[in-house]
Parts: structure tokens; sequence; C-alpha cells
């Protein structure tokens, strides 16, 4: 299906990733890397999540755990059958854990994560068949606008690094 938002044509998981770049972005204005996630389910979205592990200090707070917990408490069921994940990075192990156990039928990232991708770039967990589930997996929807987020962001702090750690000298 294609839809038409703000002049442009677009489909289904481009709308929908266009959404959890919206929340990578919150997460870059608080100072965390931004990374957003969105999970629609029967066509509408049930949860909308950001990375919030440095505002929190809690390792498990990635925007996949975030929006499935969120989802979980909306649905009122730890199953989310019938839901798609949109993400702007490739869950890690954690999050790929999740979202099997959450039964989560359908995942679609952006950017690939070569050192710690766990839906097919490192290892796939998602489609591991000796779990008793397993997710589909749409892999690279906007992915340079997901990965110049990540780059960008990353860019800018190693900039501030060597500013602050210049000026002592």
């Amino acid at each position: 299906m294609t839809v038409c938002t703000k002049g442009y044509m677009m489909n289904n998981d481009e709308y929908y990733m266009r959404l959890a770049i919206e929340e990578a972005k919150k997460a870059e204005q608080i100072g965390e890397v931004p990374i957003g996630a969105v999970i629609v389910q029967d066509g509408r979205v049930i949860a909308r999540a950001h990375n919030l592990r440095e505002t929190e200090q809690r390792a498990i707070a990635h925007a996949e755990i975030l929006a499935i917990d969120e989802a979980c408490q909306a649905t009122g069921s730890w199953r989310l059958e019938r839901a798609t994940l949109y993400v702007t990075l490739e869950p890690c192990a954690m999050c790929a854990g999740a979202i099997v156990l959450s039964r989560i039928e359908r995942v679609v990232f952006g950017a690939s994560d070569p050192k710690g991708g766990c839906a097919g770039t490192l290892m796939n967990l998602l489609q591991e068949s000796r779990f008793n589930h397993q997710a589909d997996v749409t892999s690279g929807v906007l992915a340079s606008e997901c990965g110049s987020l990540l780059s960008d962001f990353f860019r800018r702090l190693r900039e501030r690094k060597k500013n602050v750690g210049g000026s002592s000298n």
C-alpha cells in the first residue's frame, strides 16, 4: 500500500520508519544515541519509543525494549502477534531476544549494525529455526537517513570530546 504524505508518495514501511526516525530525533535532542522504534498492529501505531539508556542509566532502556513494553501494556498481552516493529537500527542480541519472546511477527529496520546486529548482520536471531518463534525481517528501509542520524551524532560527539580535551591543554 502507498500513502501520500507531505506531497510525496511512500509505502507503509517508509511511512512508519519515518515515525521511528521522529522518535530517534527525540533521543538525539536529549543527548541519547538516536535510535527510535514504532510498533504497529492491525494498521494502528500501538507504541513509540526512543533510546533512554543514558537518561535512565539502565542498560535495557533500548528503543525496542521500551516500545515492546509499551505495546504489551497497550494490548494487555505479552504476545504481540500481528505486530510489526519498525526500528532505525538493526536490533542487538537483547532486543532480538525480546522480539522473539514477544512473538512480534515482522521487524523492519533501517541501518545495519556491523558491530551488534542480530537480524542478519552478525547473526540472525530473529529467524533462528531452533527458537519457537521467528519474525519476518525487512532491512534497509530508509537506511541512508537512519545511518546518517547515527554517524552525524557520533561525529559531533567526537568533535565535542576533542574540543573539550584540546581546550584544557
